[in-house]
C-alpha cells in the first residue's frame, strides 16, 4: 500500500494552496498526496494535514457533519497531524467566535484581538483582521522548525488567536497589539496560525519538515 498523506477536505480549507504545497515538497519521499473528503482515507494515511478558513463554528460543523471528525481524532492520537490556520484553532478547547466548542486535544481557548483605539510603533492603528507578514519567535526546538531562522516572516489572515493554557504547547510566538501563540505542537501534533503555503521558502521548509518527521 502507498504511503500517503493526506490534506482533508471538508469544504472549509483552502485546499488548492495547500494542496499545491504539500504536493511541490513531498517529491522525493515517497510519500503521496491525496486530498480527501473519504474518512477511510484519513484513517489510512501515514499523516495527516488539517486546513481551515472561514468561520470556526461552519469548520467544526462541516467537520462533524462530512464523517471526518473521527478520523481527525483518530489521527491526532496515532499519527502526524499539522493543523493551519483555523485548522489550528480546532484543535483547542473553545473559542470565542461564535462560542464554539472545539476538539480539545490541546488546553487552551481562541481569542478575539481587541485592539481598539491602540496603534502600531509607526503610529497607526492596528487593523482586524490581522493580514500580512509577522514574524515568529520561535519558544520551543522542534524537528518542524529544522532549518527555519528564529524570527522569519509568515503571512497571516485572521481576527482571533490561540491562547494555550500551558506554555509548553506553545512553539511558536508573534507579538500583534500583544504576544499570541501563532504555533503550538504536543506529542505528534503541530499546527500553526499563518499559512505556510502563503509564506515562501520558510513555509515551504515547514511542510517539507513535518512530511519527514517522526515524533
Amino acid at each position: 500500500m502507498a504511503r500517503t498523506v493526506a490534506v482533508v477536505d471538508y469544504g472549509m480549507g483552502n485546499l488548492r494552496s495547500v494542496s499545491q504545497a504539500v504536493l511541490h515538497v513531498a517529491a522525493g519521499t515517497g510519500l503521496e498526496v491525496v486530498i480527501t473528503a473519504n474518512p477511510d482515507e484519513v484513517f489510512a494515511a501515514e499523516r495527516v494535514v488539517l486546513p481551515g478558513q472561514g468561520a470556526m463554528l461552519e469548520c467544526m460543523r462541516e467537520l462533524r457533519d462530512s464523517g471526518l471528525q473521527a478520523a481527525v481524532l483518530h489521527a491526532a492520537a496515532n499519527k502526524p497531524l499539522m493543523g493551519v490556520c483555523v485548522g489550528m484553532q480546532m484543535l483547542l478547547d473553545h473559542s470565542e467566535e461564535q462560542d464554539t466548542p472545539g476538539l480539545g486535544l490541546i488546553p487552551g481557548v481562541v481569542k478575539r484581538f481587541r485592539l481598539e483605539g491602540q496603534t502600531q510603533p509607526d503610529g497607526s492603528r492596528y487593523k482586524v483582521p490581522q493580514m500580512g507578514w509577522n514574524r515568529v519567535k520561535q519558544r520551543l526546538a522542534h524537528p518542524v522548525w529544522a532549518g527555519v531562522p528564529d524570527d522569519s516572516y509568515f503571512y497571516f489572515v485572521h481576527s482571533f488567536y490561540a491562547a494555550t493554557s500551558d506554555a509548553r504547547h506553545s512553539a511558536g510566538e508573534t507579538e500583534y497589539g500583544a504576544r499570541f501563540t501563532s504555533a503550538i505542537a504536543r506529542d505528534n501534533i503541530f499546527a500553526t496560525q499563518f499559512h505556510p503555503e502563503k509564506s515562501a521558502a520558510h513555509g515551504l521548509a515547514l511542510y517539507r519538515n513535518f512530511l519527514l518527521w517522526n515524533p
